[in-house]
């Protein structure tokens, strides 16, 4: 059993609160790592605010780090100590029927087929204070060591700096797999983004990567533009500049509406005017925003009828163990930059003051 510090989050709408917690070692198909860096990604904010599906409390939050294999359970091949990985917070059991599936990511074994809130076993390898502690879609990045079933790890180049690519445990691939294998992106076509958060920028990357000539970022944060057009957006509107709904700005900018638009956000009032702002017949709208457990949105059926796509993306389409260590490899070769979405780096003591600089838009 290893002692380490986590981030704990003892209910709903507390800070969390960081703990000596005991992580006990891997059990047969199971992997320990030492984790060495982490993201903060809204959705472990939706996690605080008890608006994730199915989670349970007390629980170790974070889904996007990076780390070095501690120790491996009876039977794991794959990995051994000493190698660089990327926990997956969308696991690629490699026998299911979605896995099986070329066309498809989403393994069954997610948090939204089956909760993963325990060990596929249904019990815990994290205690606190003598309280068993739930894990967090298997990865809980927010502790020093954490548990995760092999099929949910992925190993990556041992050249990686764990700092940067954490960052492809979620938010960069997502966005930038949104755009690249969701949509599918085609060169000289117009791309909106609704939200420039780190996911947002990285659909931007991702449209640009794709060779679109035109991509439009929307943001009611003005901050956020020069980042933007740095990534490659062309150009950057604020709806709170307009009299008008920003699904007519964007349809008069472009004649008939873009040919791209994605979602980042989670409102249900931008997933609507997303859709409205694609092509009424040929256009594709992502949703890669994530509402709060319990949503709904009332549309248009015209909207649809008329010939527009619909459809939403989880971790950016890709087969994570198979895909995450070619994009490690890819930034490796200087193919994109994903560096440029790191604002600000911190303590692991201070997590909380990320959390509010997340909050604040920064």
């Amino acid at each position: 059993v290893i002692t380490c510090r986590a981030a704990v989050a003892w209910a709903a709408g507390k800070p969390l609160s960081i703990e000596e917690v005991e992580v006990a070692p891997p059990k047969a198909g199971e992997v320990r790592i030492k984790l060495v860096a982490t993201g903060i990604c809204r959705t472990d904010e939706h996690v605080l605010q008890g608006c994730f599906p199915n989670a349970e409390f007390p629980v170790i939050p974070g889904h996007e780090g990076a780390g070095i294999v501690e120790s491996v359970g009876q039977g794991v091949t794959s990995l051994k100590p000493g190698d660089k990985v990327i926990p997956l917070c969308l696991p690629q059991c490699g026998k299911c029927s979605f896995c099986l599936n070329p066309e498809s990511n989403f393994c069954q074994k997610s948090h939204i087929s089956e909760a993963q809130n325990l060990l596929p076993d249904k019990t815990s390898r994290f205690t606190c204070k003598g309280k068993r502690i739930h894990h967090f879609l298997w990865v809980s990045t927010f502790a020093e060591y954490t548990v995760t079933p092999e099929y949910a790890v992925a190993k990556i180049d041992a050249a990686a700096p764990l700092d940067k690519v954490c960052l492809f445990g979620c938010g960069f691939s997502t966005g930038y797999g949104a755009a690249i294998n969701t949509a599918k992106v085609k060169p000289g076509s117009t791309c909106a983004i609704f939200g420039l958060g780190g996911v947002g920028l990285s659909v931007v990357m991702g449209c640009k990567a794709a060779g679109a000539s035109r991509i439009i970022a929307v943001d009611i944060n003005k901050d956020k533009f020069a980042k933007a057009k740095e990534l490659g957006a062309t150009d950057c509107i604020n709806p709170r500049d307009f009299q008008k709904p920003i699904q007519e700005v964007l349809t008069e900018m472009t004649g008939q509406g873009v040919d791209y638009s994605f979602e980042v956000i989670g409102h249900a009032d931008t997933m609507i005017a997303a859709l409205a702002s694609c092509n009424m017949n040929t256009g594709i709208c992502v949703m890669v925003g994530e509402l709060d457990s319990g949503s709904e949105i009332s549309i248009d059926p015209m909207l649809l009828l008329t010939g527009r796509t619909w459809k939403g993306t989880v971790l950016g389409g890709w087969k994570m163990r198979d895909d995450i260590p070619k994009l490690v490899s890819s930034y490796l070769e200087k193919k994109f930059n994903s560096d440029l979405l790191i604002t600000h780096t911190l303590p692991f003591a201070k997590v909380n003051e990320g959390f509010e600089l997340l909050r604040a838009g920064k």
